[in-house]
């Protein structure tokens, strides 16, 4: 997810209603009734793999009950059974997969994603991988992955007795089973962006 951690000010604990009357350009989250920014837009790096990876998911999903969500779309993770205004946690994960489609409505999602996937950037590194992940964790996301642009590298979270487990660390050439949706692999080497080879080139000064 690409954001700051700059926090909105004034009341404590902030609920979905409160989150409707916010107005754009700026898009914002809530943690646990706490308000935080997700300013400035994504990267480049950031959409090309959300795109390339959003690509081998649907294809996967055509035709079948579970269905891919990308950003902006609001996950909302009530507490218990409070009524969707009163929510004080709604999120905005990059991509995530629901396979029950009684979650779904016209305003977004209430309730756990099966898989959710973030993509890293410097300013919520921390907050995708620890704060929202036992968000995540606590809700019953059954699979949690994390996308590292800067270092090429996939971090997968299993749920394990009610805790989200690190299972593997993948590189930018791993080919990956998800445990959520049997059947499908995604090929690292067509998500990462391109980089190309860098040149060799010998010292000048052995052809002086």
């Amino acid at each position: 997810m690409v954001g700051t951690s700059r926090k909105k000010t004034g009341q404590k604990n902030y609920k979905y209603r409160d989150y409707l009357g916010w107005q754009p350009p700026e898009r914002w989250e809530i943690i646990c009734g706490e308000a935080y920014a997700m300013t400035p837009g994504p990267d480049v790096d950031h959409q090309r793999i959300l795109r390339d990876l959003g690509t081998q998911i649907n294809v996967f999903l055509q035709g079948k009950a579970c269905e891919l969500f990308l950003a902006p779309f609001d996950l909302l993770i009530p507490a218990e059974n409070e009524a969707d205004e009163e929510v004080n946690t709604v999120l905005q994960p990059d991509a995530f997969v629901v396979c029950d489609p009684a979650k779904i409505s016209r305003r977004g999602c209430r309730g756990a994603p099966d898989w959710v996937i973030e993509i890293l950037s410097p300013s919520t590194a921390g907050r995708d991988q620890i704060t929202k992940r036992r968000v995540y964790e606590k809700a019953g996301v059954k699979e949690y992955w994390i996308f590292s642009p800067s270092e090429r590298l996939v971090f997968v979270y299993h749920l394990q007795n009610g805790k989200l487990i690190l299972s593997e660390i993948y590189d930018e050439t791993a080919k990956i089973a998800v445990s959520t949706l049997p059947g499908l692999t995604i090929d690292c080497s067509l998500v990462f962006p391109f980089v190309p080879p860098t040149l060799l080139k010998e010292p000048s000064e052995l052809y002086a």
